[in-house]
């Protein structure tokens, strides 16, 4: 189904029952967060607030499930866009015999013409109120978290050209509201916004930007796929909505923008301009992001639909709604990575608790030694790919979605000497573990199987000698893995504990893990983000060797501070506040959307205690 606009995707939902419309008055600054917080949390439905202080409704957590996903990409199954890629490569890359099959491709070339975005002259339904002296104000932008620096616009298509090729470009980088008319550009080094910007920069001109709220939910979903340099995310937008997407021209700019864009925020960044101190924002990490300087944006005109629909998403401690939108990439870009250079790839997993980048799961069809180490080294070097972190392979027999079972193959197909890859790349700019800016490091764990394997036997698990007057948890001992609990947080600590792993005679250990003791806190899924978060592979992992030649993997988890050497801030875990938490307690029944839901973020601390707890941003102490 094609959607004009995010009224109609409202009223398909609401159709649906996969919507609930909130009258009572809301605050945009934190409490919308809360509320969303605990329906995201408990597979709730989407939420449209009426009544927020401006005259647009604020739609979050449309693409919050698999249903809506699917709905909003015009498929009933995520796996039917990979298939339907497959369908046509192999349509056109097959020989043709004949004339006549040849020509039978005629109507498939026109059905791929027609998803190619489309041009059309004078304004669009986007155009129907046009505002030349524009104030930010009239928008209901939110502010997520307490410590976030400010407002922030969350789902904002970014429209940027390349002034020496004339590509277009869609990216979804948040903006944060500095005053009624300037807001910050938060792009990334690795992102084709900021490749465009460095380029105005060298040429010395001002850079055209035109910001899209809400269309068609495709388009949201288009401007946060990883694509390749210069492929035109309209594209990949008729694709999935099998119809070309009209694009018109801005008012103040010569950028070209869907007609049916419920906003567009038009305007330009200078790059002669003082780059703007943005942050700190609650991302999509569980973590706040650390501040840094990036452009200003400068808004020169606002246009919007007749009944405009204002789109916004939160981002914190998963799940989230973006792991759905995570999901639909996972499923849409593994056919392409077959097709075009890893036939062997049979499918991949990107756990929420990874939060995209961290933690990946592969699974393969192994024809020789070293294929998973082949297989690691080729998608570190594919497109976002070079941001995982964690990166699991494993055989073609194996269910990848089953963490108890991956445990077990880790420790009886896994040689701590041979099969761990330790290897240095570029990673997120949002990983605060990374002992460098946008620079660390990465571990494969090849966990398919050898000609010999180990079977760990619970009884012969022997930890006695090396936990004297440490504390210590054995929850996951069953699969070789001991946690030990840090009480120091510092490197004197760690070399302790790696000398007592050397001085050992261990049986059946394959890791130690140094945590704090509040990683222990909630559930299992919240431990593995907590864990996949906190160590960067090049610094934080040591293969050591016991008396009894055994290899063990010997991992610092902690938080970092100045006693580990480590010179980056260290950020907070993303909660509400204890009045935000007050608030809505009191007004969950007048909300009508359900059964009372506690706080989520009473799982890391209690409610009279959760002020102090994080009151500070960052813990570098």
């Amino acid at each position: 189904m094609k959607f004009r606009g995010l009224a109609s995707f409202v009223d398909f939902l609401e159709n649906k029952n996969e919507l609930k419309r909130i009258k009572l008055y809301v605050n945009p600054d934190l409490e919308i967060t809360e509320i969303y917080e605990r329906i995201i949390k408990n597979e709730g439905p989407a939420l449209l607030f009426d009544n927020n202080g401006t005259k647009f409704p604020l739609l979050i957590n449309m693409f919050g499930s698999n249903k809506r996903i699917c709905y909003a990409l015009n498929v009933s199954d995520l796996d039917d866009i990979g298939n339907k890629i497959e369908n046509i490569f192999k349509e056109f890359v097959s020989p043709k015999e004949t004339l006549f099959d040849k020509l039978k491709m005629l109507p498939k070339l026109a059905q791929v013409s027609s998803f190619m975005p489309s041009k059309i002259k004078g304004k669009g339904e986007c155009h129907d109120n046009i505002i030349m002296n524009p104030s930010l104000d009239i928008l209901p932008v939110l502010k997520c978290w307490p410590f976030d620096g400010g407002k922030f616009i969350t789902l904002p298509l970014v429209h940027t050209i390349d002034p020496e090729t004339n590509n277009q470009n869609v990216g979804m980088y948040r903006m944060q509201i500095i005053d009624d008319k300037t807001t910050g550009m938060h792009w990334h080094i690795h992102k084709t916004g900021a490749k465009h910007f460095d380029i105005y920069k060298k040429l010395g001109i001002k850079m055209p930007v035109s910001v899209v709220l809400g269309g068609d939910p495709v388009y949201t979903y288009s401007a946060t796929a990883p694509l390749p340099d210069n492929v035109d995310e309209y594209i990949l937008a008729g694709f999935l909505r099998e119809k070309s997407v009209e694009l018109v021209k801005c008012i103040t700019n010569d950028l070209m923008v869907p007609a049916d864009s419920d906003f567009v925020i038009e305007g330009y960044v200078d790059p002669s301009e003082e780059l703007f101190f943005e942050g700190p924002f609650g991302d999509h990490t569980g973590y706040y992001s650390l501040p840094d300087f990036y452009p200003k944006f400068h808004v020169t005109c606002i246009t919007h639909k007749n009944n405009a629909v204002f789109p916004a998403t939160i981002v914190g401690v998963p799940p989230q709604e973006d792991a759905y939108l995570g999901l639909a990439t996972e499923r849409l870009f593994i056919k392409p990575i077959q097709l075009s250079m890893l036939p062997e790839l049979l499918d991949m997993y990107l756990p929420n608790e990874g939060g995209f980048h961290n933690i990946a799961v592969v699974k393969i069809n192994k024809m020789y030694p070293g294929h998973a180490q082949k297989i690691m080294n080729s998608l570190w070097g594919a497109g976002q790919m070079m941001f995982n972190k964690i990166m699991i392979i494993v055989d073609e027999d194996f269910d990848i979605k089953n963490p108890e079972l991956l445990m077990k193959v880790i420790v009886n197909n896994v040689n701590i000497e041979s099969d761990i890859l330790i290897n240095k790349g570029p990673s997120d700019v949002l990983d605060h573990a990374s002992y460098q800016f946008a620079y660390g490091g990465k571990i494969g764990i090849d966990a398919t199987k050898k000609f010999s394997t180990r079977l760990v036997d619970d009884n012969e698990i022997s930890i006695s000698n090396i936990t004297y007057g440490l504390i210590i948890d054995e929850r996951y001992l069953k699969y070789g893995v001991l946690i030990v609990i840090s009480e120091s947080n510092s490197s004197i600590e760690i070399k302790d504990l790696k000398k007592r792993l050397e001085n050992s005679d261990l049986s059946n250990i394959n890791s130690v893990l140094l945590v704090n003791s509040d990683m222990l806190l909630g559930n299992d899924n919240l431990f593995i983000w907590r864990l996949s978060n906190n160590f960067d592979p090049a610094i934080d992992v040591q293969i050591v060797v016991s008396t009894n030649n055994e290899k063990i993997l010997l991992i610092n988890a902690c938080a970092k501070n100045i006693d580990n050497n480590f010179r980056r801030d260290w950020p907070n875990i993303v909660v509400s506040n204890a009045e935000t938490i007050n608030r809505i307690d009191k007004i969950w029944s007048d909300l009508k959307i359900g059964d009372f839901i506690e706080s989520p973020s009473l799982q890391f601390v209690e409610k009279s205690n959760i002020d102090s707890a994080f009151q500070n941003i960052f813990n570098h102490e």
